[in-house]
């Protein structure tokens, strides 16, 4: 498995999918354990909205630490504005370049959190009688599995559907 208990692995991406897209292979079984195909889909789909990058944490604990712009990134608004009311005064300049060291573990963390939130989300929702209406004519078009109503990406390989999402 090769990947780290607080965090999710970075997908594996295949080129070679028919008709040139993309798929998405994503490795880490941790928060989707016991998921269907189409409630790993959901999971993913919310969590690649979700998720935040470490490179973008870094980048903004150095560049612009001095107004806790890191901290607004990764939803800590409380400090973000403590900085921010404190940036005349240079402090948190300093602050943020020392922080900028600790970033990557903030962000992992950070992800981890909102993996386990969206995955526990997910499973509460099957849990009270939630399930997705299959409709058995409509098959996607590059993998042959079956599509919920409405569903404008296939839950099973991400391709897009001719349909659109219902509103």
């Amino acid at each position: 498995m090769g990947s780290s208990w607080n965090s999710i692995s970075p997908p594996a991406v295949s080129l070679s999918a028919p008709g040139g897209l993309a798929t998405l292979n994503y490795t880490d079984p941790l928060y989707t354990a016991g998921m269907t195909e189409h409630q790993r889909a959901w999971f993913y789909a919310e969590y690649e909205q979700a998720r935040r990058d470490e490179v973008v944490g870094v980048l903004l604990a150095v560049f612009l630490g001095n107004f806790g712009l890191h901290h607004f990134y990764l939803r800590r608004t409380g400090l973000g504005v403590l900085y921010l009311l404190f940036s005349w005064t240079g402090i948190p300049a300093i602050l943020g370049f020392i922080e900028a060291f600790f970033m990557p573990r903030r962000v992992r963390i950070y992800n981890a959190m909102q993996a386990s939130y969206i995955a526990g989300q997910i499973r509460a929702s099957s849990a009270f009688g939630y399930q997705p209406a299959v409709v058995s004519s409509a098959a996607c078009p590059a993998c042959g599995a079956a599509l919920t109503t409405g569903a404008g990406f296939c839950p099973r390989c991400g391709a897009a559907t001719t349909g659109q999402p219902a509103a």
